[in-house]
């Protein structure tokens, strides 16, 4: 494991999360990022959902698979609220040799929601209590918690970190919006301040890192914090993590080469030209914001029909656009 940065870390420890986010995180991306930047210390995967068969579908065994995922520290995430289903999941994965699985609290979507898993389990707090119960007595294996402050109001979490505080969480990430916030406005600094003092569990900080100043200034704001989870800044800058440790930034040669070997293995494993290109759309989402000039061509990008156009566009971008020091993905 890499040493912390040493100028605003003291000379403690520091671990850094790759976040999950659906359809763009899994095995082949974090292989790729592993592959030509700096790893995090730890990546987690997008949710698998627990269901009455208690049968993981194959996508997201494929996700899971310890030979597809050689040489990173890999934390699955279940997202659920029922234990009995959590629970029977999470032994299959750790028959897989996993010995931790993180719970999804801080999925905004309102398909989700509406169905009281991710952040609108949060909710309801005596049922949560519930669950939590169950599955920590269930299961011999860590548990991590991904959360938000709550569904509807910042003041909610008060309670939550309460609830959260009579559990053994292994690390509790928090994202400090609600959940019908998204990732709109600011964090809620004040609540995750609380946390910083109060939480009873070892605390994870997610949410709006795009840059190494913006990780800089957290990690003054809060010296003890050990633990980092970078999803967004990440996805927009692959190097990020490498500028965050003074180790350089990443120039046009290494993002194209990321790519290209990227779209490679999309070509091979995918099927049809088509899933392949939205691929490559959603990623550009985020990476075009590391470049000049990034917002002109995303509109192609986003506008291009077929993979002929799209690599012509992209052959485009990298001979005429640079990477501006200091950029990142914006809200």
């Amino acid at each position: 494991m890499s040493a912390a940065p040493t100028e605003v870390m003291m000379e403690k420890e520091t671990l850094f999360y790759f976040a999950p986010l659906e359809g763009i995180s899994w095995y082949v991306y974090r292989n790729m990022q592993a592959k030509h930047f700096k790893a995090a210390d730890y990546y987690v995967t997008p949710f698998i959902a627990p269901n009455q068969k208690r049968e993981i579908r194959n996508k997201d065994k494929q996700d899971v698979l310890p030979e597809n995922n050689k040489g990173m520290r890999i934390i699955p995430q279940l997202i659920g609220n029922r234990a009995d289903e959590f629970i029977d999941t999470a032994r299959q994965l750790q028959a897989m040799g996993y010995r931790e699985v993180n719970l999804n609290l801080g999925c905004p979507s309102n398909t989700v929601v509406a169905k009281g898993k991710g952040s609108g389990f949060l909710a309801k707090t005596v049922e949560l209590e519930h669950f939590l119960d169950e599955i920590f007595n269930g299961l011999s294996m860590d548990i991590s918690v991904k959360t938000r402050l709550g569904r509807y109001h910042e003041e909610e979490f008060y309670e939550i970190l309460d609830l959260f505080n009579r559990f053994p969480i292994k690390r509790l990430m928090i994202h400090p919006r609600i959940q019908k916030e998204f990732y709109n406005g600011k964090p809620h600094m004040e609540q995750f301040a609380y946390a910083y003092e109060n939480s009873a569990n070892p605390l994870c900080y997610n949410g709006d890192i795009f840059t190494a100043e913006d990780h800089k200034k957290l990690a003054k704001d809060y010296p003890q914090l050990d633990a980092f989870m970078l999803g967004r800044g990440m996805l927009s800058n692959p190097a990020l993590l490498e500028e965050i440790y003074g180790e350089g930034r990443a120039d046009k040669k290494r993002i194209r080469a990321f790519h290209d070997e990227l779209l490679a293995a999309y070509e091979e494993i995918l099927f049809g030209d088509i899933t392949v290109l939205h691929k490559m759309k959603e990623l550009w989402h985020y990476m075009v914001c590391i470049f000049d000039r990034g917002e002109k061509y995303g509109k192609q990008i986003r506008k291009a029909k077929n993979l002929t156009e799209y690599k012509g566009i992209i052959k485009g971008l990298f001979a005429e656009c640079q990477i501006v020091e200091g950029a990142g993905y914006r809200v």
